[in-house]
């Protein structure tokens, strides 16, 4: 090589570090965030999936890019949210809400990861094969929250012991309704209880609920598992102390909003999780590989206030076991 020829290699050579790290960094990875509600609905745990995924090291914007999908409680939104979020080839699908997100992304994909933030038991509707090996592309975490039906309606007994006449507000869309049901019917029946089952699928449907509550003389009411449902806790809250029903939930937000007594697992705790998860997919792990995270800690929470408005008095023994007692 001749010696000017030399010289201007060289010369050239300054502008490779300014060329190499463009060339070599990779692009930043996307998570396709599916959700069956709205964003206003649910900034909580949107706010617990964050954390997770910073306890992981990934910050939005900074490592990981997020796209947020909701399906503003239409359902039949979900495939068409779920394809665009595969055509702008995401690397993980996290899905929570309504059972509904996680099954429409399982059926449109068996490739990209999906990690689910759900109250549903994911063996018993098909989401993974067993709650240690999921196997496949789905994973995540679970408030088996229908799971716990018989426990919310031995509570609302021992607070009402002289009641016979329950209901049961349910979403029809919502593809665990069925068998939450028929759960309830066999304990209503070995109760004494009657049971009405009331569909809802919207906000205006839930005042003409309540309404019928009061022409059929309902005593007390559940709900059911669902998406809808919950985002909906404070205006069932309002309802139920407007129409004075009283109702036990499945979220302590029901209580907070001023229900009467709430027992189960929390939702924001599974976002977390679900987030934790997100990150370790990033990361390379395989959601096949990863156990569904499950609920470590029921919490029962009493509004001592709606009680006495509705004139009830909560067992002494009841109040002892309350993990919070809202006074």
């Amino acid at each position: 090589m001749r010696r000017r020829e030399f010289i201007t290699l060289l010369g050239g050579a300054a502008t490779w570090p300014r060329v190499a790290p463009a060339q070599q960094r990779s692009a930043m990875p996307v998570i396709g965030y599916l959700n069956s509600s709205s964003a206003s609905l649910n900034a909580q745990d949107v706010e617990a999936f964050r954390r997770g995924l910073g306890d992981r090291g990934y910050v939005e914007g900074r490592d990981v890019k997020i796209e947020y999908r909701w399906a503003e409680n239409q359902y039949d939104r979900l495939p068409a949210l779920v394809a665009d979020l595969i055509r702008r080839e995401v690397a993980v699908i996290v899905a929570s809400g309504a059972i509904n997100a996680v099954l429409t992304a399982k059926d449109a994909t068996r490739t990209i990861p999906i990690v689910f933030a759900v109250g549903s038991d994911p063996v018993k509707v098909g989401l993974v094969a067993s709650l240690n090996r999921p196997g496949g592309n789905v994973t995540g975490a679970t408030q088996i929250g229908g799971e716990l039906l018989s426990k919310r309606f031995e509570l609302i007994r021992a607070c009402l012991p002289h009641a016979t006449a329950i209901s049961f507000l349910v979403n029809p869309d919502n593809p665990n309704t069925i068998s939450n049901v028929q759960e309830l019917e066999t304990l209503a029946g070995a109760g004494g209880w009657s049971l009405q089952v009331v569909p809802v699928r919207n906000e205006a449907e839930l005042g003409a609920a309540f309404a019928t509550f009061r022409e059929i003389k309902t005593e007390a009411f559940l709900h059911g598992i669902d998406q809808f449902l919950f985002s909906g806790g404070v205006l069932i809250a309002a309802l139920a102390r407007s129409h004075a029903i009283p109702g036990i939930h499945a979220s302590r937000q029901f209580t907070e909003a001023g229900g009467l007594i709430s027992y189960g697992a929390s939702p924001t705790e599974s976002s977390r999780q679900a987030g934790i998860y997100a990150a370790r997919i990033l990361k390379g792990e395989k959601p096949a590989e990863l156990p569904v995270v499950q609920p470590t800690k029921f919490e029962l929470v009493i509004n001592l206030k709606t009680a006495k408005a509705l004139g009830l008095d909560v067992p002494a023994t009841l109040l002892a076991v309350a993990d919070e007692v809202i006074e």
